[in-house]
């Protein structure tokens, strides 16, 4: 006899709640060029990730929920989702921080292209930190540590359990603190060389005022920061996984795990 698989309202609404969670996550993520694709494809990869998380889709036993139960669940489904996100996007944009204050000094805020992620104006540096922390993030096995963390989230804290409280917020707070701290410390080096270039072309005018060094302030100082940022290149794996590292530790605290 031919086979008639059937799917149980419990399962249906696990499937439900845990697809509101990881499309509340992937709201904030800001993975290049996820923001620019169809809408189909966009809700194609938020099912495809939650079929992954198949084996941990909680069964909802019992009586039917109510109307003001579900909407319960879905709003502390969305929180958690959007808690996790935040934790997340906050690890790429301290590279996207970074790009932002040292892009103006190094003359490279004067040219703008399209940003994949938001498709509006931004400057070079800026979308090249995104596209280059996006890279990264795939390369070290970030993406498999989300999917863990999603997994491990479904056993501590099952669907429509998640607790909104003042804590939460104050993590979060405390996580984005962080990616101030990140930004401006990778951004320091590149504006200190800068400024010394700046002195020196300043001191070379004054010893010369016929020299027009105007014309040659742009080019150097776009050479010194590309070449800077070509020898402290090697430490942003490093700086990505320590900064990752707090963003999991956050999220697992947030999650109650």
């Amino acid at each position: 006899m031919p086979a008639n698989p059937t799917l149980s309202l419990g399962t249906l609404l696990g499937f439900l709640l845990v697809m509101t969670r990881v499309a509340g996550a992937f709201a904030f993520v800001p993975l290049p060029g996820l923001s620019s694709l169809l809408a189909p494809v966009r809700v194609a990869f938020v099912v495809g990730f939650t079929l992954a998380l198949g084996s941990r889709w909680p069964v909802v036993e019992g009586a039917t929920p109510g109307l003001g139960t579900l909407l319960g669940w879905v709003g502390a489904e969305a929180a958690a989702g959007i808690a996790v996100g935040v934790s997340i996007g906050i690890v790429i944009e301290a590279f996207t921080l970074a790009a932002q204050v040292l892009g103006l000094p190094a003359g490279y805020g004067y040219a703008s292209t399209v940003d994949p992620t938001t498709q509006a104006d931004a400057g070079i540096l800026v979308v090249v930190a995104q596209l280059v922390a996006g890279m990264l993030f795939f390369a070290m096995g970030l993406d498999r540590e989300v999917l863990r963390l999603f997994a491990e989230s479904l056993a501590k804290a099952p669907p429509g359990t998640y607790p909104l409280s003042a804590s939460s917020a104050a993590a979060i707070i405390h996580l984005g603190s962080n990616l101030f701290s990140v930004g401006v410390r990778l951004a320091l080096p590149v504006v200190a060389l800068l400024v010394m270039v700046d002195v020196a072309l300043a001191l070379m005018g004054r010893l010369n005022a016929q020299l027009q060094l105007l014309s040659l302030a742009f080019p150097a100082k776009m050479l010194v920061a590309l070449v800077v940022l070509g020898l402290i290149a090697p430490l942003y794996p490093r700086v990505l996984g320590e900064l990752s590292g707090h963003a999991w530790a956050t999220a697992r605290r947030l999650l109650g795990m």
